[in-house]
C-alpha cells in the first residue's frame, strides 16, 4: 500500500485510546506507540499547562520543568486560544492546585 493511499484519521487514534480500561493498559500502548522523548514532551506540556493555570511565571516553570520558553509560550497560546482541551481535562481531574501536591 502506498503512503498516499492511507488516510490518516486522528479519530482512529482517539477511539483506540478510549478503549483502554486502566492506566497500565494505556501506558503499555503509549510506550509502544511513542518514543521516550515523545512521551516526555507530551508529559512536559501537560505539566507546563498546569503550572500556567496555577499562575506560575515562565521563569519558574522553565526552572521547574526544564521547558524552553518557546514550549511554555506554545502551551500558553493553546490555553488562551486553543480548543479548550486542557481545561476540559483539568475540569475532569478536579482542583488543579491539588494535581501535583504530592510531588
Amino acid at each position: 500500500m502506498k503512503k498516499e493511499d492511507i488516510k490518516l484519521d486522528r479519530n482512529f487514534l482517539f477511539d483506540c485510546i478510549l478503549r483502554f480500561k486502566s492506566r497500565e493498559e494505556l501506558a503499555a500502548f503509549m510506550e509502544d506507540l511513542c518514543t521516550v522523548q515523545e512521551l516526555n514532551s507530551i508529559t512536559q506540556r501537560l505539566y507546563v499547562a498546569v503550572l500556567l493555570r496555577q499562575k506560575q511565571t515562565y521563569t519558574s516553570i522553565a526552572a521547574h520543568t526544564g521547558s524552553s520558553t518557546a514550549t511554555i509560550s506554545r502551551v500558553n497560546r493553546s490555553l488562551s486560544y486553543g480548543t479548550g482541551g486542557y481545561d476540559m481535562l483539568f475540569e475532569k481531574m478536579g482542583d488543579i492546585k491539588e494535581i501535583f501536591k504530592d510531588e
